[in-house]
């Protein structure tokens, strides 16, 4: 089933069975720059932790200082609590989150922060890039939660200082360290072919200079049909990750991580397999990709109607893709000194993409190197200050089926960023902290068709951020950040989910770097029952990438001329009642201009409500989350379209689809009760009310003006009530 799991088993064992190891095992805190919040059995935990190794050591100190603007934590027991299985199901519907399905077929999702659109939100693991630029459209979904200690979401551009390009803000995945031999199975079943087994194991060595954290993932679901027409609206995915991370402490003064993980991917959507088609029986990928004659149906449809059973070949609505990437990270940290440390970084990220989109095939492979050598130095009691250069590189090269068209040009490209950064955190007073950085980038783009001489993009940039904090009193605070970014628009996949049409080509327009400004401001409360924290965010966005076509059909990448705009308000309150039973509620309004409007492919969010619970009783836990989201003018987003064509291919005015997404809610409920201190039982239900947009009488499905076949016309859940139980073993 997973061709990773027995060398994972095998070196969990070894660890568990290694002499080297320690009997009696040491304690550390957790790596990285923000603790976990709001939750009480951590806060007990951290006050019996004794501080061993060099970054930790650091860190207490304060001397691995990296951003002091608002922060939202994922912390990984709210992950198991929601039943997340990889990263876009433990991230949504977090304050300032969007996780947008953009293809019925494919279920491409897109990372929304603030926002902004999913292109514009870059994915750490422990602090650094690992993910290539086409990495973030399909492989999101197999990013792993098993393992994890932490999610760290920073909203705004420059929320990293060593990702300028993150226009809309940073999300950095944080691997647990080891803190003593475990190992941990995770196995779950449920509705709807859903499945997941989940193995952590941690080592520590005697003298407890060495730590390693190995995890090992494997996931899948089945395809959804929820109106029975044998076209999924909801594409079967199978995921398979390992990955293996250690770290050593060398000397006193020295630490060395190395971390290496493997990512596998396979989506297939479009006609439900196991069914016979005008081509023949769909029993797999291969099959039905064999089958492929370029020889079109009459009719897709049953009438013509998308509502209706589907009629035409397997590969007519196939959309099927295969994604792998290797990571691999280095990263070496030094204490040179009671006031200077020193971080040599690199990274490396093979990202290859094998796709067939009904009738158009399409490779791609994506390869990253990333090095960064920083240095802080206390300057004084005051001053912290931060200084370093960057380098990334990264060439992407692919073929497809169109190659031979006239029309063609090719997506592959060279990108080569070289930064220089300086930051100074400044503890003005025992109220106020200030954080001032600033980058200095040559920034390269070429797109290296032989129709497109020169280098697109070739730029110096300056992109300067500062975050403010002010301590009003003990429960007051306030947090205040602003900054520019830029980011370089480099495929089509970053506006649409695929190019479906060969015989019309390609066209490329970009010539600019988006650039944008944001700020946001946060108020916080904390007492002893009641946190309060609201917040606005505006962020304006220039040379915005859009894809539209030529005069002659073809599909172009191009940029708008107008200026974006995007403001986000939020507020979230949490409230313990009682010791064991903690409230949680999230407000969120989304205001965008029509600019932006324009530029997205699946109407995002306007407003949301998230009401979520949390109650420990006599053994049991019990978590629910209810999330509403409130109507929409499908118009404002550019939707239009129809259920129906007749035989001629002209559209059926009478089968227009309607504009008008009517407000819904959804309720997840999870129960867990821990038998021993070992062995925990869980069950629960996603979606338990079962709502979906097609239950509500609206297919994804549709034809355009032209008659032309689509499948994006989305506004709502598209899986329905999917129940599961499953059992964690720790030992």
């Amino acid at each position: 089933m997973f061709n990773h799991t027995s060398m994972a088993l095998a070196i969990i064992f070894a660890l568990q069975s290694s002499p080297l190891l320690a009997q009696e095992q040491k304690t550390i805190t957790n790596n990285g720059t923000e603790p976990q919040t709001n939750q009480k059995d951590d806060t007990q935990a951290i006050e019996k932790m004794t501080v061993h190794g060099v970054r930790q050591r650091l860190e207490k100190a304060g001397m691995l200082s990296d951003s002091i603007m608002k922060t939202e934590v994922i912390s990984s027991e709210l992950m198991n609590n929601k039943n997340a299985v990889n990263l876009t199901e433990a991230i949504n519907n977090t304050p300032g989150v969007r996780v947008s399905n953009e293809c019925s077929m494919c279920g491409v999702k897109r990372i929304m922060l603030n926002g902004l659109r999913g292109e514009q939100t870059t994915i750490l693991v422990d602090g650094l890039p690992v993910h290539a630029m086409i990495a973030g459209y399909y492989a999101v979904d197999a990013i792993p939660t098993t393992g994890l200690d932490r999610i760290e979401v920073a909203r705004g551009a420059g929320a990293s200082l060593i990702a300028p390009e993150a226009i809309g803000g940073t999300i950095n995945i944080i691997t647990k360290t080891a803190i003593e031999n475990s190992a941990t199975v995770d196995a779950s079943i449920g509705e709807n072919g859903n499945r997941k087994i989940g193995i952590l194991g941690t080592g520590v060595s005697e003298d407890g200079r060495t730590l390693a954290t190995l995890t090992a993932q494997y996931d899948d679901r089945n395809q959804v049909d929820e109106d029975n027409n044998f076209v999924n609206e909801s594409p079967s995915q199978d995921n398979r990750t390992f990955s293996l991370r250690l770290s050593h402490d060398i000397t006193d003064n020295d630490n060395v991580i190395l971390r290496y993980a493997n990512v596998q991917s396979e989506v297939f959507g479009g006609p439900m397999l196991g069914n016979t088609f005008a081509d023949g029986a769909a029993t797999s990928a291969d099959n039905v990709i064999a089958t492929f004659d370029d020889i079109p149906s009459d009719m897709l449809f049953k009438d013509g109607d998308v509502r209706n059973q589907f009629i035409g070949k397997a590969w007519e609505t196939t959309e099927w893709v295969k994604t792998q990437r290797d990571e691999l990270s280095l990263s070496w940290l030094s204490a040179l000194n009671d006031d200077w440390n020193m971080t040599l970084s690199g990274s490396y990220s093979d990202h290859t993409q094998d796709s067939f989109y009904e009738g158009f095939s399409y490779y791609a492979e994506d390869t990253m190197w990333y090095v960064d050598a920083r240095f802080n130095y206390f300057l004084n009691e005051a001053h912290l200050l931060t200084f370093g250069l960057d380098k990334r590189t990264e060439e992407m090269r692919s073929h497809s089926s169109g190659e031979n068209e006239p029309d063609y040009v090719s997506d592959a490209f060279d990108y080569d960023v070289l930064g220089l950064y300086l930051q100074d955190t400044w503890q003005a007073s025992d109220k106020l902290e200030v954080n001032m950085a600033l980058r200095f980038d040559h920034v390269q783009a070429d797109f290296i068709d032989t129709s497109k001489p020169g280098k697109e993009i070739d730029q110096h940039i300056i992109a300067p951020r500062i975050d403010m904090s002010y301590s009003h009193n003990d429960e007051w605070m306030s947090r205040l950040s602003a900054g520019k970014g830029y980011r370089a628009p480099l495929s089509f996949f970053e506006t649409d989910h695929g190019v479906l049409d060969a015989s019309k080509g390609f066209e490329i327009d970009v010539d600019k770097l988006e650039r944008s400004k944001s700020a946001t401001y946060a108020l916080s409360f904390t007492g002893e029952q009641l946190s309060v924290t609201s917040s606005v965010a505006w962020t304006q966005v220039d040379n915005l990438a859009m894809l539209d076509e030529t005069d002659d059909g073809v599909p172009r990448l191009t940029q708008l001329d107008k200026t974006a705009t995007v403001t986000t308000t939020d507020l979230a309150l949490g409230y313990a009642l009682t010791d064991n039973l903690t409230l949680n509620l999230t407000a969120e309004r989304f205001f965008y201009d029509s600019a932006f409007q324009s530029s997205y492919a699946i109407a995002p969010v306007e407003k949301r409500l998230t009401f979520y619970t949390d109650w420990d009783i006599n053994g049991w836990e019990i978590f629910t989350n209810l999330v509403w989201i409130d109507a929409r003018d499908l118009s404002d987003y550019g939707y239009d379209g129809y259920n129906q064509i007749d035989s001629s291919g002209n559209v059926v005015t009478s089968s227009k689809k309607s504009t008008h997404a009517p407000s819904y809610w959804t309720f997840d409920f999870k129960i867990s009760k821990s038998l021993t201190d070992s062995i925990t039982l869980y069950a629960g239900v996603n979606n338990l009310f079962d709502y979906t947009q097609v239950d509500n009488g609206e297919s994804p499905l549709f034809y355009d003006d032209n008659g032309d076949y689509d499948v994006a016309y989305i506004w709502g859940p598209l899986r329905g009530r999917e129940a599961y139980t499953g059992i964690q073993v720790t030992f």
